[in-house]
């Protein structure tokens, strides 16, 4: 049976090997890709979560599983559905509305 992703869950990914200054390990991540692309195709397009807190202008602050974090809109990859280890859960309303904000601004032109 084919793993169901859908936009704004979180999911443990596993994201080795990497290069360079890529974000590595299995970590949580935030499926950013919409839904037609989450249920038609075999890659999702991810954000990963860390729990490190930093003044970088394309980081959004979260709290999820109960802990302080970000989002880091500066290391978005796609990555093949073989990646995805478990979902987590899903983020809430404001954080979700925080993620589609900074990544217009990211991609305006």
């Amino acid at each position: 049976m084919a793993v169901v992703i859908n936009r704004f869950e979180v999911w443990m990914v596993n994201l080795d090997p990497t290069l360079g200054s890529e974000i590595n390990k299995i970590r949580p991540c935030l499926v950013i890709s919409p839904n037609e692309v989450n249920h038609n195709l075999t890659a999702a397009i991810v954000a990963a979560l860390t729990s490190t807190r930093k003044p970088y202008p394309t980081r959004v602050n979260c709290n999820f599983d109960g802990k302080p974090g970000q989002i880091a809109l500066d290391q978005i990859r796609s990555v093949d559905k073989a990646r995805f280890l478990r979902k987590m859960g899903v983020l809430d309303d404001s954080t979700c509305q925080q993620v589609c904000f900074l990544l217009r601004q990211m991609f305006q032109y």
